[in-house]
């Protein structure tokens, strides 16, 4: 067995308009490079199966990277979902500006891409990168897409035949899109203002309020917020499945919306943290040639919803007129993505200053939901084991809430960890209502029967 150098290979590329992402032999050659370098490191064993499963299979091979199979390789792959917590703390990444440039979630999304280029998506890939559509055909159900994701049957059919897990407590569609409500509510508009929202399908398609919550929070403290029409899904999903000429569809679509907005000096704030990354992270290197220049100024106008109001009040300008307590003990989650964007942890800090809270509990473990990959057949389980150490962080902290900038990670702890987490803009914007914050424990195993009595 040669000794394989740490330092990249010429094949290194992590920008699709490079011609040698594309060449299978480059791919080749970093992936076996990657491979030995976490091979002598092993700091990631953690943090998903990809890890565990590479030092096993190279373990059994006696220590050599070079013997392990396609089917190996394309295993620790399919394990990766993509949380990014492997890259905050890899200490020899492009971002560490490390002479091995090694960034382990790049490199499994040129896998997936070179894959999906060759072989195509399947069905179920396909239609789960499309979270828009799937929301526009659940509206023309009025409301039967609710109730059928509750009828065992239905879900045996998912299962069995579309590789949905028939036990994954799955998000709702609201009878009603955020942006449909904006438009009728006057909040459409034109380019200026500080801020232009950015709501994310999941939030426009399952959880409007959260939407509308963080347009309370804004307006009650004299931002100019605005909305606009016609955003896309900011590609996450299509990417996790190496959808590439998706994903740029969708960017070239909210480039056009938003550029007018960044031009006027809007900052553009993304809901869901997930997509926060994406526009902030991703865009510059994913996008056509032609769209990088405008894609860096929009990422570079990224804010996060907490991010954004914990400055407002750094500013002096949040007001404390709150009139209501969400509780004593409070326990906080730190999404990944936000975390991968470094942030901080902003929602928490601003929960702390709410009346009548004494501790506020951060839990930092991943809650394994991870986009799609908690609702597919072969990754459910695996989707828990990840996020065993967060439900039981939740469930330790004895709170009388939950939040979470994630509005997945609050589905994964319904499910898992007895109770829905609210999204730190809910929070506040109950509070300045004079909102009662119900605290009604769901234990895990009731959360189905829970489900059943709000539909």
């Amino acid at each position: 067995m040669s000794n394989i150098s740490y330092k990249p290979t010429d094949g290194l590329s992590y920008d699709p308009n490079e011609p040698v992402y594309w060449d299978p032999a480059a791919l080749a050659g970093e992936v076996e490079r990657v491979f030995e370098v976490c091979h002598g490191c092993r700091m990631c064993f953690k943090f998903c199966d990809s890890f565990p499963s590479l030092f096993d299979f190279i373990d059994g091979n006696d220590g050599d990277v070079t013997q392990l199979t396609e089917a190996q390789t394309a295993q620790v792959m399919d394990e990766c979902f993509q949380c990014k917590l492997c890259e905050v703390q890899c200490p020899y990444t492009p971002r560490d500006d490390h002479e091995f440039q090694l960034d382990f979630p790049k490199l499994v999304h040129r896998y997936q891409a070179q894959r999906v280029r060759k072989d195509g998506l399947s069905f179920r890939d396909r239609m789960l990168s499309n979270p828009t559509g799937l929301g526009k055909i659940a509206r023309m159900s009025f409301g039967m897409a609710n109730v059928m994701n509750r009828v065992s049957a239905h879900r045996w059919f998912m299962h069995t035949f579309l590789g949905i897990h028939k036990d994954k407590l799955l998000p709702e569609f609201a009878s009603r899109t955020f942006e449909a409500w904006a438009e009728s509510e006057g909040k459409m508009g034109e380019p200026g203002g500080e801020v232009v929202v950015f709501q994310t399908c999941y939030v426009d398609a399952n959880e409007p309020q959260i939407g509308r919550d963080t347009l309370e929070v804004l307006e009650h403290n004299d931002v100019d917020v605005r909305c606009t029409r016609g955003l896309q899904c900011c590609g996450m999903p299509s990417w996790e499945h190496g959808d590439l000429d998706s994903v740029r569809a969708q960017a070239k679509e909210n480039l056009d919306r938003l550029e007018p907005f960044v031009e006027a000096g809007a900052k553009v704030m993304a809901i869901n943290p997930s997509c926060s990354m994406m526009l902030r992270r991703e865009y510059p290197e994913l996008v056509a040639s032609e769209d990088k220049e405008r894609a860096q100024k929009l990422a570079e106008a990224i804010v996060d919803p907490s991010e954004f109001v914990f400055q407002l009040r750094k500013e002096k300008r949040l007001k404390d007129d709150f009139q209501s307590s969400p509780g004593e003990r409070i326990a906080y989650h730190a999404p990944c993505h936000t975390r991968a964007q470094a942030i901080g942890f902003k929602g928490r800090d601003l929960i702390k200053k709410l009346p009548g809270v004494s501790k506020v509990s951060t839990v930092m473990e991943c809650c394994g939901h991870d986009g799609t990959y908690a609702m597919k057949v072969e990754s459910f389980e695996a989707s828990q084991r990840a996020g065993k150490r967060s439900f039981e962080g939740m469930q330790e902290a004895e709170a009388d809430i939950y939040a979470t900038d994630c509005p997945l990670a609050a589905i994964q702890f319904e499910q898992f960890a007895g109770k829905r987490a609210l999204h730190p803009m809910s929070v506040l914007a109950k509070s300045y209502r004079g909102e009662s914050f119900g605290t009604e424990v769901i234990v895990a195993e009731d959360a189905a029967q829970h489900d059943n009595k709000e539909g």
